[in-house]
């Protein structure tokens, strides 16, 4: 049986930062109903890619490379026209809006056309899925620690309805208790049938629970494989273990 279309594919991607160069051909592609993640060190190259994919950083001009989300080019668009089409992030450092209530925040995330009619549902499981932000629904976002900021700015996004969800470094800052409470969280995401994007440095994190994954090194794919495969890589266990 052929394999699916991919939801989201980077071809040959270059992209930066006005004289400055950050990705070089990166090409990768996420299926429908895959978990993939994208690991790599500080300044690999990561979140650029996500900016990329978002309309908030330019393919460069002279580059033959292209981003297609269900198969239509969607680098040239606005951010605003991307998210429309059905991308939602969560952006590395737990992002929200701190004067605002858990419960307005999540309202914030179904202001898109497509989830309006939903809203009172997606709450319903943005709860389900996270019962300490049913139970601080009413406080203000600047109090919650950490970890319930990061449930917080995943619940934003599950809101707008997304087909395609992209985490960058969801782990980053948090204890290791929350941090499996996010792990499982992407699990129970992913098997409602949602595709996810994981950017992330943790491979512990990452790894397990991925489908597949790459590795991006200053700004090119180095490698690829199932996520699991790659935990046992030479190179992932000495660059990203130290073993």
């Amino acid at each position: 049986m052929p394999e699916p279309a991919p939801l989201l594919a980077l071809e040959a991607v270059d992209a930066g930062y006005g004289a400055l160069q950050v990705l070089w051909g990166v090409t990768l592609h996420v299926r429908p109903g895959e978990i993939v993640s994208l690991i790599g060190p500080n300044g690999a190259g990561k979140t650029t890619a996500i900016k990329s994919i978002l309309g908030l950083v330019p393919l460069r001009r002279s580059g033959a490379g292209a981003i297609r989300f269900k198969g239509e080019r969607i680098d040239g668009l606005a951010p605003e026209q991307v998210v429309k089409r059905g991308i939602a992030v969560v952006p590395e450092g737990a992002r929200v809006f701190p004067e605002m209530t858990v419960l307005d925040n999540l309202r914030m995330g179904a202001l898109v056309e497509r989830a309006r009619s939903r809203e009172a549902q997606s709450l319903e499981e943005v709860f389900a899925m996270f019962p300490r932000l049913a139970e601080r629904r009413r406080q203000l976002a600047r109090t919650l620690s950490g970890g319930e900021r990061q449930m917080l700015a995943i619940g934003r996004a599950l809101m707008s309805c997304p087909e395609l969800l992209l985490l960058d470094e969801p782990s980053l800052g948090l204890q290791p208790t929350l941090v499996k409470s996010i792990i499982e969280a992407i699990r129970r995401i992913n098997e409602r049938g949602l595709t996810v994007l994981l950017i992330e440095q943790n491979v512990h994190f990452s790894l397990p629970i991925s489908h597949r994954a790459y590795v991006l090194e200053q700004g090119r794919v180095v490698l690829e494989d199932a996520g699991p495969a790659l935990l046992e890589s030479p190179h992932v266990r000495l660059s990203y273990l130290g073993v």
